[in-house]
């Protein structure tokens, strides 16, 4: 069951192939200031290894991902 989140900007990346997701992701991020979480929507099953790796090489943090439908939707927090 997904936390509710108190969500500054969602980015709908469905439909995008790797590695757009995690270009519209980090794009997206420069936007945000710290403590400011993103949700990012994707149905490229990649994104799951993707985000995660993503997260940990730019030291924010992926709060959780949820998948239903197809869908995968990320939360992430900027540091």
């Amino acid at each position: 069951m997904a936390t509710t989140y108190q969500v500054d900007k969602t980015v709908d990346a469905k439909g995008q192939v790797c590695p757009m997701p995690i270009v519209t992701l980090a794009k997206a991020f420069r936007d945000l200031s710290a403590g400011q979480i993103l949700a990012i929507t994707a149905t490229d099953p990649g994104a799951k290894k993707d985000v995660a790796a993503w997260a940990e090489k730019t030291g924010n943090s992926l709060l959780e991902m949820v998948e239903a439908n197809g869908v995968l939707t990320f939360y992430l927090k900027k540091v």
